[in-house]
């Protein structure tokens, strides 16, 4: 871990900031090669080569007749799971719904005095697969995946919304997140992961027809392959690992900043927990809580590996510094437990979400707080956005010109089709004023 003073005005102040923003860039993969081959071979032989992917990684007995989860393997899930478990997927499902609803875009229209009409016609994807990964062998189902993606896509409109997620070894898929997906509408579920699933997704096969757009969070073969499927369907971002960046000041809890750095170190080895404090001895404070804590976890290993390799504590010279800092590292989570938070937040430019104060730990981003947990990594907050709605939203101009109108226009037309060179483009526009 790096604990150190940074201020932005010094050379080394300057040094540190370029060492912390390489850190965001994810490492280096050998996957690249490797993932082409699978689109390739998908793409090429269709199911034969998905479910020789299947088999060959996940599911050795895995046949074609049970690629898809039947209506049976979904009534056999409700059975598994508890009221407790429903009703805390009831009121997560609700908050998503709430926040989510009002991002749908309405199509425009504008008549100009002359009779021409200009708009924007809105419209949902016909189809939209959502990728969830197996979590562990499917021991630890990211249910909130399947909602963060799947109720944007259901509240756009998009009428076929396929989900992706790798069985286990028996071919079968965790029944929460099968409860999951049926109780927000999506039914057409296959138990296919990694690029393999991207391929069947982006290029379709026999048994599982293409779709529009893919969403959801994976591995770096996922990634991987969403980068090259990219341009044939839209994806929602290239991500890397999970960041939290936590501004914090002396009015903040030593132990909520220790505990908000390990829920991001949990995630991944590759994961980034990074703090930026105005006082040298809340650093050492923090510190210690981190090794108090991290005897706790149950993935001690995983969160222990990633403080020593990719955490980072910088101390500032005083909060203005801080957001500064703030700003050009542009994290995918942003907290401020600083005092009088609303105040400094006219200041943030760049986050994926932001959280403020001492009681908003990123987890309710996570889970129950509503806004979409699929933020911009790697720097690139600077300029892309979290998924929403709009990720599954196309738009269409719509022109409607009267001969009054084309007359009015008809000279600019032509002038500018003059200076481009392009003199059919100036004719489309006179021929219909000479006809007239």
């Amino acid at each position: 871990m790096i604990i150190t003073p940074c201020h932005t005005a010094s050379p080394d102040g300057q040094k540190i900031i370029a060492r912390l923003l390489d850190r965001l860039q994810p490492a280096a993969t050998s996957c690249a090669s490797a993932v082409a081959d699978i689109l390739a071979a998908v793409r090429a032989e269709g199911d034969q080569a998905l479910l020789g992917y299947i088999r060959r990684f996940d599911a050795p007995s895995l046949t074609l007749e049970r690629l898809r989860v039947s209506q049976a393997e979904i009534e056999t899930a409700y059975d598994q799971m508890d009221q407790g478990f429903m009703d805390t997927l009831a009121f997560a499902t609700d908050r998503i719904e709430t926040f989510h609803e009002p991002e749908k875009e309405q199509s425009r229209f504008t008549t100009r005095d002359d009779g021409a009409i200009t708009g924007r016609l809105v419209r949902p994807v016909d189809s939209a697969g959502l990728y969830v990964p197996g979590g562990q062998g499917g021991k630890t189902p990211l249910v909130s995946s399947v909602l963060m993606n799947g109720i944007p896509a259901g509240i756009a409109g998009v009428k076929r919304r396929v989900m992706a997620t790798p069985p286990d070894k028996d071919g079968a898929v965790n029944p929460a997140l099968l409860v999951a997906a049926n109780e927000i509408g999506i039914d057409e579920i296959y138990k296919m992961g990694s690029a393999w699933a991207v391929a069947a997704l982006a290029y379709g096969t026999p048994s599982v027809a293409a779709v529009d757009v893919i969403v959801g969070p994976g591995n770096q073969y996922v990634t991987e392959a969403k980068r090259q499927v990219a341009g044939r369907v839209r994806i929602d971002m290239i991500a890397g690992p999970s960041e939290v960046l936590i501004v914090a000041d002396g009015s903040a809890n030593p132990a909520f900043i220790a505990a908000d750095m390990l829920a991001q170190a949990e995630h991944d080895p590759q994961a980034l927990a990074m703090c930026i404090v105005t006082q040298g001895d809340l650093a050492a404070k923090i510190v210690q809580e981190l090794a108090t804590q991290l005897t706790e976890l149950s993935r001690k290993e995983i969160a222990s590996k990633s403080l020593a390799e990719r955490g980072v504590i910088l101390v500032a010279a005083n909060l203005t510094e801080a957001i500064d800092l703030a700003n050009a590292i542009a994290a995918e989570h942003l907290e401020l437990q600083i005092d009088a938070p609303w105040a400094w937040l006219p200041k943030i430019r760049h986050a994926g979400a932001i959280f403020l104060g001492h009681q908003t730990p990123e987890a309710v981003g996570d889970y129950t707080a509503g806004p979409n947990h699929v933020l911009p990594t790697m720097g690139t907050a600077r300029f892309s956005s979290s998924l929403g709605v709009e990720t599954f939203l196309k738009k269409s101009s719509v022109i409607s010109y009267t001969p009054a109108a084309l007359k009015h226009d008809s000279d600019h037309i032509t002038r500018l089709a003059g200076l481009e060179g392009l003199q059919a483009h100036g004719r489309s526009t006179t021929i219909r004023l000479d006809e007239s």
